[in-house]
């Protein structure tokens, strides 16, 4: 039986904007699909269109629609478009990251694990070396193991989707010395998260899983909520994330909906594998729809990409090469320039950008395989008069006053956090000067009923050097937050707190700017949650389990050149894009040419250069040096392969 008819007025669509092959995608039907879609090739579009003709389509239906990606941007991004072509589309879809959708799936059903809704996520790597510590001391393990050393490993069974009982064994297959302690430790992991009502990104998939495979009325549920299931960017799946997917897709009617390009795996290192495609290609029998039709770049770049990534092997069977849509407009598409050393390059390309207009720059970018070589460009900018930004993942606030912030919110969802309580406390000195001891407050919630954030403020009110702002603002604290738990009014208050009080902070890290920017960015990332769950639907505990999620990173700066490192700029388009040292040892990597030319490592550094040289709307410049670092450099193979050098 089939779920929806398409009526007339969707069969009279105007989808004049599409080519035939996204007009196929977005007519498609019931059953599994998967779309190869190259880079430019307007995926989000189709995603967008096929999730808008499914709604409309159905008009007297309950049922979601879900759509699975990997960054709240593109959800975000996605969710705009589906709403703008259907107002009435929010209660119909669920547009969110694979994270997002696990955390909200445990804050509803987690119990069944000994999670409670409120449990608390543990974004920073320092949270998590605390848990594997108390862990490895558990098991008393004789080898002097490190924390930090052994995260990886924890983080890698996780994205395997190890089970603790099974987790000697691999550990075994894969090598590791000491298996059996090994797996004791990442036992006690894992079961330490749960107790103290904790999880990290890795284990939010993995009890996910379990939660899935051991409770069929959740999954059942969950079949009937969402018969259509729609993921982007697929290529980026690690196999915890595979296996999740598999949990959401009726076995029957097989509604699964996929966007991908196995040209576009650089993830290899966090889980993502060219085999992936080909697993799910075989085990849902997928009809495959290409979109080699490519908006965005100038024909020789296209003609490049092909020439490069034509050398990779196991690419898709009849994968089609890149089509230019666009028509060439002459010379400057396209450049390469050689330099003696990568300081003259720098020099060079910093100087370049500037000699544009305003409107020109602001259309430029810089992109390299590291951040070491990015290092390298920051001050060449600079010393052009340009302001050049990187971007990297920003995990918690800086500034006293959000640290102070966002840790008060956490102390308020779990009263007896004392790494939570350490931080207010820490952060209330930078803001106020004043000492307040952990062991004091502890001691005096201990004789009432437990409650640190009540201990805490009452501690703070009997200060004689306290405020009568700040008095004001621990008033708030017990009415507002501790009493009624009513954070957005809380939050207000903290805000004209921050405004008002005559701030001497005792913190090094202070800075006017950043403040600025850091209460800009907790605005931006409010408003995505209100937008994603609806403001009414938002709790304390969600609302910090989707902070957790998301980078605190701030909007670029004014008239901002942004240097991305290949990985951060994927998903990304620039007008003007600097692909700089491009040499061996950098593209490819030192460890890809150890390797071997055809090992999987080559093929994704050269996937690598197809995904950099593919970002450029307008122009493509790539320089290379003959030193960098201060060794002599040999140009990139991927030069020569693209028929850029002799």
């Amino acid at each position: 039986m089939r779920l929806f008819n398409w009526p007339r007025k969707l069969r009279d669509m105007d989808l004049s904007s599409l080519n035939e092959n996204q007009k196929r995608a977005v007519e498609w039907g019931e059953g599994p699909l998967l779309v190869l879609a190259g880079p430019g090739s307007g995926k989000t579009r189709v995603l967008t269109y096929r999730i808008a003709r499914l709604i409309e389509s159905s008009p007297q239906q309950r049922y979601k629609i879900l759509g699975l990606t990997f960054t709240n941007k593109a959800a975000a991004e996605m969710r705009d478009r589906v709403e703008h072509m259907i107002p009435e589309a929010s209660t119909r879809i669920l547009l969110s990251t694979f994270h997002s959708f696990c955390a909200d799936l445990l804050r509803q059903h987690g119990h069944h694990l000994g999670l409670r809704p409120d449990f608390t996520i543990l974004s920073d790597s320092a949270d998590q070396e605390a848990v594997l510590e108390s862990a490895i001391s558990q098991c008393g393990a004789r080898e002097n193991y490190s924390p930090g050393k052994l995260l990886p490993m924890i983080t890698r069974l996780l994205d395997l989707n190890v089970s603790p009982e099974d987790a000697s064994s691999v550990l075994e297959k894969l090598g590791a010395k000491g298996a059996s302690n090994l797996a004791g430790i990442y036992k006690a992991y894992r079961s330490f998260l749960i107790d103290n009502n904790q999880l990290d990104f890795g284990s939010l998939i993995a009890e996910a899983i379990v939660l899935l495979e051991n409770h069929k009325g959740i999954r059942k549920q969950l079949l009937r909520i969402f018969p259509f299931v729609c993921v982007d960017e697929f290529q980026d799946t690690n196999l915890s994330q595979f296996l999740v997917l598999r949990q959401l897709v009726n076995p029957e009617t097989k509604n699964l909906f996929i966007v991908a390009d196995d040209d576009q795996i650089i993830y290899q290192w966090n889980g993502a594998s060219p085999k992936r495609l080909q697993e799910l290609k075989d085990e849902f029998k997928m009809t495959v729809i290409q979109l080699p039709e490519n908006y965005r770049c100038p024909p020789e770049v296209i003609e490049i990409a092909n020439s490069l990534i034509s050398n990779n092997l196991g690419r898709s069977a009849d994968k089609e090469l890149l089509k230019a849509h666009k028509v060439s407009t002459g010379s400057g598409s396209l450049r390469v320039k050689l330099f003696s050393s990568l300081e003259e390059e720098a020099k060079w390309v910093a100087e370049d950008i500037a000699s544009r207009s305003k409107v020109e720059r602001q259309k430029c970018a810089i992109l390299a395989r590291t951040r070491k070589v990015l290092d390298y460009f920051i001050p060449a900018l600079k010393a052009s008069g340009l302001n050049g930004y990187l971007s990297i993942r920003k995990n918690e606030f800086v500034t006293p006053q959000f640290r102070w912030l966002h840790s008060i919110l956490r102390l308020a969802n779990a009263r007896q956090d004392k790494e939570q309580l350490r931080r207010v406390c820490k952060a209330f000195f930078a803001l106020e000067g004043i000492n307040l001891d952990v062991k004091d407050i502890v001691s005096l919630a201990s004789s009432g009923e437990g409650d640190f954030l009540r201990a805490w403020a009452i501690s703070a009110s009997k200060r004689f050097e306290i405020s009568g702002i700040t008095t004001k603002l621990l008033d708030e604290t017990m009415e507002k937050l501790a009493d009624r738990l009513d954070f957005r009014s809380f939050v207000d208050a903290a805000f004209h707190w921050f405004k008002n009080i005559d701030l001497t902070p005792q913190d090094p890290n202070f800075d006017d700017q950043e403040y600025n920017s850091e209460k800009d960015t907790w605005r931006r990332l409010t408003s995505e949650i209100d937008s994603q769950y609806g403001k009414e639907n938002v709790s304390l505990h969600s609302f910090l389990q989707e902070f957790d999620l998301r980078s605190k990173e701030p909007p670029p700066p004014p008239e901002g050149i942004p240097c991305f490192t290949i990985h951060a700029s994927k998903g990304m388009e620039f007008g003007h894009v600097f692909l700089v040292a491009i040499v061996e040892d950098q593209l490819p990597s030192w460890a890809a040419k150890k390797k071997g030319d055809d090992s999987h490592e080559m093929q994704e550094e050269r996937r690598n250069c197809f995904v950099a040289i593919t970002r450029a709307q307008q122009s493509l410049t790539i320089t290379y040096s003959n030193r960098v670092f201060g060794w002599n450099k040999e140009p990139s193979r991927f030069l020569f392969e693209m028929g850029l050098i002799q």
